[in-house]
């Protein structure tokens, strides 16, 4: 554990970095609300920047009233999980949200800690471990840092997934034959939200021949209250092109966790920042006042899944994806757009072209609730 010496040390420095950084993240002209051209194609000013620095702030895309909706929602999430990691009943004696599935719902940390880094999850793509500062006085052992799989929870987040105007850009970005990965919650409360040691996402089709900075797709990442330098996502602007980085070394060159060059995703709330999976980013521990909830969700093109061999995030074993199982998963694109359909019968539905062409219908009611029970044992983690 640091001492106080060289946790206030180690403090200072960091708010010198999170002005430098922020600095250079509002010079980089990767924001603004998102537009399409005449044509329908996405603003080629948006692709231009989003492929220059490897992630992009769309700004206001989720009006107040669903960004209500979605705080709702999110807070008996929160009410809802395990009261402890091994516990089946909620902090109020109830079943635990989730407690009759095979897999968690929920992952913790400790206080301020570091969960993956210089662990072999994930494939171990967190080679580094972030700084962990010390935790006040009085906290539990083990916070909850993420909750996974909230679409079978929750309709209002499922409804988010079916808002028209990100799944065009999905359509630009990935192809109109785009295909879900995973979704989850990510909770960094003042105080005690766990940091994310620098990493990028991809693990499989770095040494493919026809590699690409969009092989291993995106992800969007709705913000409900907004994100600080102090409690934000931070980037390596166009490291999502650079192929597989040895990431310990240049934590060794910058002689901190504090990486050269890096920027933060200051966002408020209702933005969402749509991510490359391959860019170099990370998050530090969150002792700032600011909490952040990313409801976040992504896309990989089909091509980079049917047929390709992932991995199962709980037990890191091998998983070759067939054209069926990745249907199976794209099935929750039609149940989102039907949910939002039904909610906001006034907007104008996305059509997701490969259920158009195959004259697949999804009608979101009771009957699919209890079918989408478990899904994430279908997601495509490449």
């Amino acid at each position: 554990m640091a001492s106080a010496v060289d946790y206030g040390s180690h403090e200072a420095a960091m708010q010198r970095y999170f002005r430098d950084g922020y600095a250079r993240a509002m010079a980089l002209g990767n924001r603004g609300p998102i537009r399409f051209a005449a044509d329908g194609s996405l603003d080629s000013a948006i692709v231009e920047a989003y492929e220059r620095c490897g992630f992009y702030i769309f700004e206001r895309v989720i009006a107040p009233a669903e960004l209500a909706e979605l705080e709702a929602a999110y807070i008996e999430l929160l009410e809802r999980v395990p009261a402890t990691p091994d516990s089946k009943l909620d902090r109020h004696g109830r079943p635990a949200l989730g407690a009759d599935l095979d897999t968690p719902i929920a992952y913790w940390a400790k206080p301020l800690g570091d969960p993956f880094g210089g662990t072999d999850r994930a494939q171990g793509r967190h080679t580094t471990k972030m700084f962990e500062p010390e935790a006040a006085a009085g906290m539990p052992e083990q916070v909850v840092f993420s909750i996974v799989a909230p679409l079978q929870f929750s309709d209002a987040y499922l409804r988010m997934c079916g808002h028209p105007d990100l799944l065009r850009v999905a359509a630009a970005i990935a192809g109109e034959d785009f295909v879900p990965f995973q979704e989850g919650i990510v909770i960094k409360r003042p105080g005690e939200g766990a940091s994310f040691s620098w990493h990028q996402d991809g693990a499989t089709h770095w040494d493919s021949p026809d590699w690409n900075q969009h092989s291993h797709g995106f992800n969007y990442m709705p913000q409900l209250y907004g994100s600080t330098p102090a409690n934000g996502v931070w980037y390596i602007p166009g490291s999502q092109s650079w192929g597989k980085v040895d990431i310990a070394a240049m934590v060794e060159e910058a002689g901190s966790e504090r990486l050269l060059d890096a920027v933060p995703l200051v966002c408020g709330p209702g933005d969402v920042a749509i991510s490359n999976r391959q860019v170099i980013h990370g998050s530090f521990a969150n002792t700032s006042p600011d909490a952040r909830v990313t409801m976040g969700f992504g896309f990989h093109p089909r091509a980079s899944v049917v047929g390709a061999t992932g991995y199962d995030f709980d037990t890191n074993q091998p998983k070759t994806y067939d054209a069926d199982w990745v249907e199976r998963r794209a099935q929750l694109i039609g149940y989102a757009i039907d949910a939002r359909r039904q909610h906001y019968p006034e907007e104008e539905a996305f059509t997701y072209r490969p259920h158009a062409e195959a004259g697949v219908i999804h009608r979101w009611n009771d009957v699919a609730r209890a079918a989408i029970r478990g899904y994430s044992r279908y997601d495509l983690r490449i």
